[in-house]
């Protein structure tokens, strides 16, 4: 476990530190409508706002990340955050309150893509499935534990949750200033600064297996968001209310932080698309079988089964990009895998919510079932494809 580079724990530990602090998100809307009296259509509209800038933030961060560095794109990211953060949690103004909500977006995610990189900077390949998988568990055990502090400052004062977020994101960044050294390659170096970005992105359209497997990504996070969207929906019309569901939910955060870790672990022998393939399939079970469940337990049944999907994608996925990725654009195609995580988070509400609301829970679940197998299949295509453009065999 303890075999990866110095430069990978700084990251490890600030991410931790970081999510732990992770107070505004949660509680985002709540404040808005009971603290800032912002009615609820209006507060869902704000925090819509965060995703938006989420989304952009990736693209704009791997692009930096590649023409900066990564460092430099962290620190902007740790160090700018607090700022818009504090400024949020004092405006009274709804336009002030919209347009921090969304530079707190774009600021707090133009970090991803820099790690991301930063990773596959400093840890082989055969070791990166190990790698992403624990920055996963550090980000899982953060949310896990953020919530409980948050709900406990606010019992406070709201206010302390802006300024508890601000100040674990100010201590990733000093960590970063004081004890990380930039990770980018010269070559990249040399790219970023002798290339446009016209041309690096006639550069990455010539990789074409590096943009569908985003955009499978962007299926399999559509599938994935029912859980957080649909799945408490069709619970309630069972007579299994909030409580169940934050049950069925917490099951899915146990089996993270106990499971990542040793997956992970035994995700380094495994190859690299087939795993993903199979990563689907348990997605595609899990949501499937959510078409047959009717009790608590067995919709925690069904969490349980997509989970182990969920895990093995996410240690796995991160990996084949930077597995196949030009050292020079490295940065800029973890932007665009982010990216299209981000677009699943936009999509996937409103695909689900209008398949269950017009055809209803089991047409929705099934739907699951039989994209997800399709997912399987296209993993599968790719890694033959990758087999005969002669890529890296880790990744097949």
């Amino acid at each position: 476990m303890f075999n990866l580079p110095r430069a990978f724990w700084v990251l490890f530990v600030g991410t931790l530190i970081n999510r732990v602090g992770g107070f505004v998100v949660p509680f985002l809307a709540l404040y808005l409508t009971n603290q800032r009296s912002i009615p609820i259509s209006r507060a869902g509209l704000i925090v819509s706002l965060f995703g938006a800038g989420s989304f952009i933030a990736q693209l704009i961060g791997g692009e930096l990340a590649d023409r900066l560095g990564r460092k430099p794109v962290l620190l902007i990211s740790f160090l700018i955050t607090p700022i818009f953060v504090i400024i949020l949690g004092i405006a009274q103004n709804i336009w002030v309150i919209a347009l921090c909500t969304f530079v707190v977006g774009m600021f707090t995610d133009l970090y991803r893509p820099a790690v991301s990189a930063a990773v596959a900077d400093i840890v082989p390949s055969e070791g990166r499935p190990r790698a992403f998988g624990y920055i996963y568990w550090a980000i899982n055990l953060g949310a896990a534990i953020a919530p409980v502090l948050a709900g406990f400052l606010a019992g406070f004062s709201y206010l302390y949750l802006f300024l508890g977020d601000a100040l674990t994101t100010l201590l990733f960044g000093l960590l970063i200033l004081f004890g990380f050294r930039e990770t980018r390659p010269a070559e990249a170096a040399h790219h970023a600064a002798h290339t446009s970005t016209s041309e690096r992105m006639r550069q990455l359209t010539s990789a074409p297996i590096l943009l569908w497997f985003s955009l499978i990504a962007l299926f399999f996070g559509i599938i994935y968001m029912q859980g957080n969207v649909t799945l408490p929906i069709d619970m309630s019309s069972h007579s299994l209310g909030p409580e169940s569901y934050g049950m069925t939910i917490a099951i899915n955060g146990i089996l993270i932080v106990f499971l990542t870790i040793p997956i992970s672990n035994m995700a380094v022998k495994w190859p690299r698309f087939p795993t993903m393939s199979v990563a689907a399939i348990f997605i595609a079970a899990g949501f499937g079988f959510t078409a047959f469940a009717s009790t608590f337990n067995l919709f925690a049944l069904s969490v349980v089964i997509w989970t182990f999907g969920e895990i093995a994608a996410t240690s796995v996925a991160p990996s084949i990009i930077a597995d196949l990725s030009p050292v020079e654009l490295r940065g800029l195609y973890q932007g665009i895998f982010g990216s299209a995580w981000g677009l699943a988070f936009f999509f996937g509400p409103v695909a689900g919510g209008w398949v269950l609301e017009t055809f209803g829970a089991p047409t929705l679940w099934t739907s699951c079932f039989i994209l997800g197998m399709l997912l399987s299949v296209a993993y599968l295509a790719l890694g033959r494809f990758a087999h005969k453009t002669n890529l890296r065999e880790q990744t097949i």
